[in-house]
């Protein structure tokens, strides 16, 4: 892998994204900006690269067969998406890519008009965990697919030491705007993207959400601090997905087929167990096999990045794939269309309420094609 990325945002996460790019042979960093200069001086100083003085500045000096990442808080995320896209750069935006459906559908639009390629976090759909249930369900290790139980719960955050999470350049976790935008924007996409790549096109959703600790620390208003989603696809199984910040920690997800349970239990780590139980009857019981088999792919996979706080994730997988298909001058796996309709699908669950009902998504996705180390 080779190319350039140019970083606007030196925050919390900026830092997770500089720990992904060292993995990754061949990457370069152009130039960053941040509106805060104390802030990005010291990102660059740490990390030794080149800080840039002005936004306009970096999109007029970012090579054009490169890629822009938007690492800026989410309330910033459509303007500095639509000033990429409208200097000509190809944009990475972190979750979500827009906070309405309307600005979602107005950047994708602007970048289907300028032949752009537009993308959104999370980028885990492409690493090791995903990619391996990806070819477990497709080569039929657990049957037919009736139903799936996707789990995003990180415990009762209101009340952890979240003062003391501090990046490696000294950021501290934004707990208001994380309070303010939500967890089921800032998390949803985790499995979701799973799911959407796996399947294509989720038809509906009939979701609730609300917001059960009303006292956070910060200015409000607060995001549904709970969610819990029923998805429709158009050829896929039924599925319950749960995001919440208040529920004890759970990443679990279970593929639930004709043969048995295909599982992941870590949302968050590349290199998670992928397993399946085989449904076996023991003296007229019917159960899962209590000593799962460990399904793994048979060719190594991608760059690994070490824990670092709850993930042991590679942040830069999905512009690392932009910036391959530029190069090999085809479609990216991570397309304007992916990063559109997971924004939808997310906003749905995120805005439901208690009285939605089943709302019918107005955007559509294929498949993700697999990576050829999945095949």
């Amino acid at each position: 892998m080779t190319g350039v990325v140019s970083i606007i945002g030196c925050g919390f996460v900026a830092d997770l994204y500089m720990r992904s790019l060292k993995a990754m042979d061949g990457i370069q960093v152009a130039g960053v900006y941040d509106h805060d200069a104390a802030r990005l001086t010291q990102f660059c100083a740490h990390w030794g690269v080149s800080k840039v003085s002005s936004l306009q500045a970096l999109l007029d000096q970012h090579p054009r067969d490169g890629i822009v990442l938007n690492l800026t808080n989410p309330s910033a995320h459509f303007d500095i998406n639509t000033a990429c896209l409208s200097a000509g750069c190809h944009t990475y935006s972190e979750k979500p890519l827009a906070m309405t459906l309307a600005d979602a559908k107005t950047l994708h639009q602007q970048a289907k008009a300028a032949d752009l390629m537009l993308a959104s976090a999370p980028c885990s759909v492409l690493g090791e965990a995903a990619q391996t249930l990806g070819h477990a369900l497709r080569t039929n290790i657990a049957g037919t697919p009736r139903v799936i139980y996707a789990e995003l719960d990180d415990g009762f955050v209101p009340q952890a030491a979240y003062k003391k999470w501090v990046s490696d350049t000294g950021a501290p976790w934004p707990f208001e705007d994380e309070f303010r935008v939500g967890c089921t924007l800032e998390h949803a996409g985790y499995y979701l993207g799973w799911l959407i790549a796996w399947f294509g096109t989720v038809r509906s959703v009939v979701a609730a959400s609300a917001e059960t600790v009303p006292d956070k620390e910060g200015t409000g208003p607060f995001a549904p601090d709970v969610s819990v989603a029923t998805l429709f696809f158009e050829n896929g199984p039924m599925t319950r997905l749960t995001c919440s910040i208040v529920a004890p920690h759970n990443h679990q997800i279970r593929i639930i087929g004709d043969k048995g349970v295909l599982a992941c239990r870590a949302a968050w780590d590349n290199s998670a167990k992928v397993t399946f139980a085989k449904r076996i009857t023991v003296r007229r019981r019917l159960m899962e096999s209590p000593f799962p088999k460990r399904i793994k792919l048979a060719q190594p996979t991608h760059p690994k990045v070490a824990r670092w706080g709850a993930a042991a994730m590679n942040f830069c997988l999905g512009p690392a794939e932009m910036l391959d298909a530029l190069r090999e001058e085809r479609p990216s796996r991570m397309s304007n269309d992916f990063a559109l309709h997971m924004t939808e699908v997310t906003l749905a669950i995120q805005n439901a309420g208690d009285r939605s009902g089943a709302q019918i998504m107005t955007t559509r996705c294929d498949p993700m094609e697999p990576m050829p180390w999945a095949k």
